[in-house]
């Protein structure tokens, strides 16, 4: 078997397509759970929290002086970057979760056994009986 045709038996197998598709669907997913968590949450935050931007909190830990910049511990952002994947998560979470419950499969009716178990089953209750 040749390289390529190698490849192309491995780049063919349902698994790899289906995790290309999960990811690219990701990705998208992901832009729309961040928009919801930056354009709808965050203001509501802020508004509640007294007008607060969490991304810009920072600590100044040197001035800047001249041409060099301040240094500063931004613990805003990673309290931004924390909200957002936590909301994230969630969504995710709900989404795997309806997926689920949508492809779960029906359960059964219990069948009735075989014939040869009823029969079976018959003698060796009259069996025990003598």
């Amino acid at each position: 078997m040749s390289f390529i045709q190698e490849f192309k038996a491995f780049a063919m197998r349902g698994n790899v397509i289906d995790l290309a598709v999960g990811v690219i669907i990701g990705g998208a997913f992901g832009k729309i759970v961040s928009s919801l968590v930056s354009d709808v949450f965050m203001p509501i935050l802020g508004l509640i929290s007294g007008g607060v931007n969490f991304s810009e909190l920072k600590l100044t830990l040197v001035e800047a002086a001249g041409n060099e910049p301040a240094v500063t511990l931004n613990y805003g952002q990673f309290i931004q970057q924390v909200f957002d994947f936590t909301i994230i998560a969630f969504a995710i979470f709900l989404f795997i979760k309806a997926i689920n419950k949508l492809s779960k499969p029906k359960e059964e009716a219990p069948s009735a056994p075989p014939a040869e178990q009823v029969l079976l089953t018959e003698i060796r209750d009259l069996l025990k009986k003598s």
